[in-house]
């Protein structure tokens, strides 16, 4: 029953995400990425929220988990951050959001993945 309710969740709140603002700082050897992101009445636990790079010469793409680190004021979304190392560009990388639910694979396709791009 959780998953029904997850995903009717998804279904009646995907069309309410958003990305806001994006910052990208270079700190020594990493891109320290920052991104406001608003859930649209979905908890957070409902979403995982990424850094994506496509893989290189064939290799494995990256994938790397953004936490939330605070909520801005004024602001009804969270900000959510990571960093990588700085042997790729920046532009390499997209934000994205996807539907995140134990057990429960969504797949690259699903359209209720936001790409920040």
């Amino acid at each position: 029953m959780q998953v029904v309710n997850w995903q009717r969740a998804m279904e009646q709140n995907c069309s309410n995400l958003r990305f806001g603002e994006i910052k990208v700082a270079t700190e020594g050897e990493n891109h320290v990425f920052e991104v406001l992101v608003y859930l649209g009445g979905l908890g957070p636990n409902a979403v995982r929220v990424e850094l994506y790079a496509d893989g290189v010469n064939g290799g494995e793409p990256v994938r790397r988990e953004m936490k939330g680190v605070r909520q801005p004021a004024g602001a009804n979304g969270t900000i959510y951050s990571t960093q990588v190392p700085t042997t790729r560009p920046a532009t390499d990388y997209a934000a994205r959001v996807i539907p995140q639910h134990g057990g429960v694979a969504v797949p690259l396709e699903d359209a209720g993945i936001l790409w920040q791009r």
